[in-house]
């Protein structure tokens, strides 16, 4: 019912072509701290993004030249940590949060922004599988809808002793001191606006030698690009036809490369850019993957779907801007927008990380830049 409310409100105010101009007003350019001190406009904002969220049943759904790149470039990039592949990096993370099954009896992990759970669920199997026999995954989500489809999803999987959906905003989540063994966010935090009380939230409701394990966005808020990254973008943009340049999101086709923000059409990459400043500045990383830059641009759901994996001349473009991405990035002159990442609140002596990328060297400093 409520599904079919605000799907039924979306779509009245955007026949009246309200929706567009109430978005230009909720969405004015500004920090999403700003947003939050206006509760009453947080709040109209949450709602639209429910709605915009409430019949979704793909959320992570990407182009087919996304995998072909994520399977050529990132998943070797991971298999050099130890990793067999990204479900491996989640599950062996956790684990040894858990520590051995049989003393890992009782003991919670939090999931923040869980939408459908479908993550969750595949995580609890694969800790099944392990030999994890007694943990609860709490999936937090503001979003009812999301939830109740996550419910449907455990229960089918046979993991539904596992999963408790909680229904909480992670924008003023408090938590409990000691309550998790490990926290866990998986392309959510680009969504969150009070990251300050969020990540205090994590630090204080993780045990001791608990674990804080991140895959996010941490590039320019709004996913923007930075200067920098425009700089290598716009020559490879003059290089498509134009059936290339046709922008999925939009319906346009343009000649140069948009800079929109994104986060003025919701909570998407509000403040993405402040994750791992934030994060460096309360945690201590025992491991950190960076990765991607200028590539996000062809690979997204706003062009990507126009590159196809099987033509060669797609495949050399795509590798041609990765080559340029890691050259610049091991330069110096842009740093990653992708982060695979494990902290806890202990300090450690070193993080493993690629050479020349630790967390503190891939901070992009916003004040450097008009």
């Amino acid at each position: 019912m409520l599904v079919r409310f605000l799907s039924f409100v979306r779509l009245v105010l955007k026949r009246l072509g309200l929706l567009p101009l109430i978005k230009r007003w909720l969405y004015a350019p500004g920090s999403g701290q700003n947003v939050a001190r206006r509760g009453w406009q947080y709040r109209l904002k949450l709602l639209i993004e429910q709605a915009n969220y409430a019949a979704v049943t793909e959320v992570h759904d990407l182009p087919p030249i996304q995998g072909y790149w994520s399977n050529r470039y990132i998943l070797p990039l991971i298999q050099s940590f130890g990793f067999t592949g990204l479900d491996d990096f989640w599950a062996s993370e956790v684990a040894s949060a858990l520590g051995r099954p049989s003393s890992a009896n009782g003991a919670r992990i939090l999931s923040l922004g869980s939408g459908n759970c479908d993550f969750e669920v595949q995580l609890a199997l694969q800790l099944k599988s392990r030999g994890y026999g007694a943990f609860q995954l709490d999936c937090m989500d503001i979003n009812p809808m999301m939830l109740e489809r996550g419910r449907k999803a455990a229960t089918s999987a046979g993991v539904a002793e596992h999963i408790a959906a909680m229904r909480a905003d992670f924008n003023s989540w408090q938590g409990a001191p000691g309550q998790y063994r490990a926290v866990l966010a998986n392309q959510a935090l680009h969504h969150v606006v009070n990251l300050e009380g969020l990540f205090d939230a994590v630090a204080r409701t993780i045990e001791p030698q608990g674990r804080f394990i991140v895959s996010d966005m941490i590039g320019r808020n709004g996913h923007m690009r930075w200067p920098e990254a425009l700089q290598i973008v716009e020559p490879f943009w003059a290089e498509l036809p134009p059936r290339y340049r046709y922008n999925r999101m939009t319906r346009a086709t343009t000649e140069h490369f948009q800079n929109l923000d994104c986060s003025r059409a919701g909570f998407e990459g509000i403040r993405a850019q402040d994750i791992l400043p934030l994060l460096v500045q309360r945690f201590g990383f025992t491991l950190f993957i960076p990765f991607g830059n200028v590539i996000d641009v062809f690979i997204d759901r706003a062009i990507g779907p126009n590159f196809d994996p099987e033509r060669e001349w797609d495949r050399l473009f795509i590798d041609r801007v990765h080559a340029a991405d890691i050259g610049a990035m091991r330069a110096g002159r842009i740093k990653p927008t992708h982060m695979l990442a494990s902290m806890s609140t202990i300090r450690t002596a070193g993080t493993r990380c690629p050479e020349g990328l630790s967390p503190a060297a891939c901070v992009r400093q916003a004040e450097a830049a008009p």
